[in-house]
């Protein structure tokens, strides 16, 4: 089998979204991400992360990946990825005293790039002839240029300072089907023969093979609206497993400290005509909470409503109940000191800004699928479904597993 090293470069500093790497998308941080794809991949033998930042340094290593430690000369803006990648086969050499047939460029700035994708671009250099490879998807949209064209810029022709068609002629709509096919290069992943790349230091050299890929999982991460739509996109597209390795075990956890609006509900209330509230609950939740209370764990809502209905449905439920404090992590642990509960040990599953604290507090924080995107980046995992529509009932189902 030949030796295949997927390096990726995960440098500290990023002025677009600041601590970029560590950002969570789906409850795991995208260097972790980057990382358990590549050691996902049958055909990837080793995993490097680059890095000159301690913390991205412990994510790797925490999800199976070495180190390189990246000098200062290397991690500023002006580096390129191709420098990060020969300085870490280099150190993955000389640290194995293993030769390298081919090495990768892995971004975790593409947080939805799949193990398949990973071993389908290292395939082409590998078992399919080429000498460098990189993820495409297919792309079939009309692209435009403002001002002069490439002819133009040569002097060929002078510009009227319009907009000018790049890969077609705007005199010409041809459909769809009719049009050659483009490929658009997504910047997730790319796959070079190490020596190859070592003469060219460059990722592109020889014959280059596009590999294509799903279009609907392309996006790069370079700015907070890329995120923003990362998060709201990995309960769509994350595998159902994805983030497992994240979410505790029944032997991990004491207790399960649950919010109520937003996590129990689907954070709307109706009011009718004489100013009752009420909420619509899952019972798939209710059966949830009761193989939970089954399970001998330690229950509890906590909520800052103060409406009677979260004591209602705690009744419901037969769990003890906290309702209408403004200081849930105050709450948290005066109840975890009376009954001797470690915090560490303890499952808390929240939706807004007001369970932060408790995130802080316990070891397991989880968001459901639909919270606020910083309860997301905050939790230790995130939930496939939305508050209100299951996500207890999936919380108990992953605690467990087939005793429920």
């Amino acid at each position: 089998m030949p030796a295949v090293l997927a390096v990726v470069p995960a440098r500290g500093g990023s002025k677009g979204v600041p601590g970029k790497n560590l950002a969570r998308v789906g409850g795991v941080p995208l260097v972790v991400r980057a990382v358990r794809a590549c050691r996902e991949a049958r055909l990837v033998t080793d995993v490097v992360v680059s890095t000159d930042d301690p913390a991205v340094a412990a994510a790797a290593r925490e999800a199976g990946a070495r180190v390189v430690e990246r000098p200062a000369e290397l991690a500023g803006d002006a580096a390129t990825s191709e420098s990060a990648v020969l300085h870490a086969l280099d150190a993955h050499e000389a640290a194995t005293g293993r030769a390298v047939d081919a090495v990768l460029l892995v971004q975790c700035t593409s947080p939805f790039l799949t193990a398949g994708d990973i071993d389908a671009v290292t395939a082409a250099v590998t078992e399919g002839g080429a000498d460098s490879a990189l993820t495409v998807a297919p792309f079939h949209g009309f692209v435009w240029r403002a001002g002069e064209t490439v002819a133009e810029m040569a002097g060929n022709r002078p510009s009227d300072d319009g907009a000018h068609g790049v890969n077609h002629d705007k005199k010409h709509r041809p459909r769809r089907q009719d049009r050659p096919q483009d490929l658009l290069e997504t910047g997730a992943a790319y796959a070079m023969r190490a020596a190859g790349f070592r003469a060219a230091r460059h990722r592109f050299f020889g014959r280059t093979a596009p590999v294509p890929t799903d279009p609907a999982r392309v996006l790069e991460i370079d700015d907070p609206d890329d995120l923003a739509r990362a998060r709201a996109l990995a309960p769509l597209l994350d595998a159902p497993d994805f983030d497992a390795p994240d979410f505790p075990g029944r032997d991990d956890i004491d207790a399960v400290v649950l919010d109520f609006d937003g996590t129990q509900t689907d954070d709307r209330v109706l009011v009718d005509a004489e100013g009752r509230e009420l909420v619509a609950v899952h019972r798939g939740d209710g059966l949830g909470v009761a193989a939970l209370r089954r399970a001998g764990l330690a229950l509890l809502i906590l909520s800052t409503e103060v409406n009677a209905v979260v004591a209602a449905r705690a009744r419901k439920l037969n769990v003890p109940v906290v309702h209408g404090t403004d200081t849930k992590d105050a709450v948290l642990k005066q109840w975890c000191d009376e009954r001797g509960i470690d915090p560490g040990r303890v499952l808390y599953a929240g939706n807004d800004v007001n369970d932060l604290p408790c995130f802080r507090l316990v070891g397991w924080p989880v968001a459901v699928a639909d919270a606020h995107p910083a309860v997301r980046d905050a939790a230790r995992a995130v939930t496939r479904a939305p508050g209100g529509r299951g996500a207890v009932r999936e919380i108990a189902g992953r605690l467990l597993g087939p005793e429920l």
